[in-house]
């Protein structure tokens, strides 16, 4: 392998690493708050899928840090379009944690994944 190739080679390893380090980070993430909607319910006796209190992202969200979220709603409206907050970012922000925390994982480490051979084809 040439040097340029295997510098290139070495990164490519290196930031599939890392979006698959962090998708398994955030896949723990969501875990630990679907455990954490789970023993709230348990606690509370109300343990049917309908009555479950699940944490939305707003909440959990405004429980680290809350002006940020504030300052999420103009962003969007500025530069996307009003339209993005009413029908993207309102649903996200309203949807369970553990979800959306869950489908982020997923996707960055399906990003970080191997690439599957080739077969018949010479690959450079």
């Amino acid at each position: 392998m040439r040097p340029a190739r295997l510098g290139q080679f070495i990164s490519n390893i290196m930031i599939r690493f890392v979006f698959r380090f962090v998708g398994l980070w955030i896949l723990a993430a969501a875990f630990i708050f679907l455990i954490y909607d789970g023993t709230k319910a348990i606690g509370s006796n109300r343990f049917s899928l309908s009555n479950i209190p699940f944490t939305s992202v707003e909440t959990s969200w405004n429980a680290v840090h809350s002006t940020s979220l504030q300052a999420l709603e103009p962003v969007i409206q500025q530069r996307v379009g009003p339209w993005a907050w009413e029908r993207i970012a309102t649903p996200v922000l309203k949807a369970p944690t553990f979800l959306v925390l869950g489908v982020i994982a997923i996707l960055l480490i399906l990003i970080g994944r191997k690439k599957k051979p080739l077969i018949g084809y010479a690959r450079d």
